[in-house]
């Protein structure tokens, strides 16, 4: 693993740092990502299970596969990437992390200041009204969980394919990646939009942008550094440096 000397400088000048990640980072704690051949849409389409289409066509089949998922997450734990963001929060004046996961790993290393552009699994919500549910459910159902308010369907809090991200998530992530010095793009194939055009909005208002990737990406050639390695591998050694 390559690390220039100009990475370890200019984040240490550094007053504001943004960050985005995504699936790589969670794949480290054994969660696949979406787009691996053995990933979470290998088998099955995503318009079947992460769409109001499929949602409404069999409401049964996509909760149960959710509560399913839900259970892998929390068996996850945080890995050392995790860990390495939640310390380096601590690190900088202002420290954005940005993340299209879902899992809540980030929160639970212990970082503080997400945004969470794609929701999260944790939770769910009435598909009609939005209020929160706080009710567990089983992963086999024999009964569709309702909401106590209006009587709508219960989904996960999500953004499924088709929907708008979250209005202040996206506005909040656009204004941390153009007021900060130094930007880390880990972990994302940059390919979901608008997700993958934070780091260029970074980029085109002046911010030293670094990516964190084990391959090139879609956006690897417009940025700054690159480290090829592992976010587990790279951000330890990235805290290590920087308390030299």
């Amino acid at each position: 693993m390559k690390i220039i000397p100009e990475i370890i400088e200019v984040l240490s000048r550094a007053k504001s740092v943004t960050v985005l990640t995504g699936a790589g980072i969670s794949a480290e704690s054994g969660i696949k990502t979406y787009r691996d051949p053995d990933g979470l849409w290998a088998k099955l389409k995503p318009q079947e299970l992460a769409s109001i289409k499929g949602f409404m066509a069999n409401p049964k089949v996509v909760l149960e596969w959710y509560a399913q998922r839900r259970e892998t997450v929390e068996e996850a734990l945080p890995n050392p990437g995790h860990y390495a963001l939640a310390e380096m929060e601590n690190m900088f004046t202002e420290f954005t992390l940005i993340t299209q996961n879902i899992d809540r790993l980030h929160q639970r290393a212990g970082s503080k200041n997400v945004i969470e552009l794609h929701g999260n699994i944790v939770e769910n919500k009435c598909l009609d009204c939005e209020t929160p549910y706080y009710e567990e459910f089983p992963a086999v159902l024999t009964e569709l969980p309702r909401c106590k308010k209006c009587g709508g369907l219960i989904r996960p809090s999500v953004v499924w394919f088709g929907e708008m991200l979250p209005e202040k998530a996206l506005i909040d992530a656009e204004i941390a990646a153009r007021k900060c010095d130094v930007f880390l793009c880990i972990g994302t194939t940059a390919e979901v939009t608008p997700a993958g055009t934070i780091p260029l909005y970074a980029k085109d208002s002046g911010a030293y942008v670094i990516e964190i990737n084990p391959n090139d990406t879609v956006i690897s050639r417009y940025l700054d550094a690159q480290i090829k390695a592992p976010a587990g591998v790279a951000l330890p050694e990235l805290v290590k440096r920087l308390r030299i």
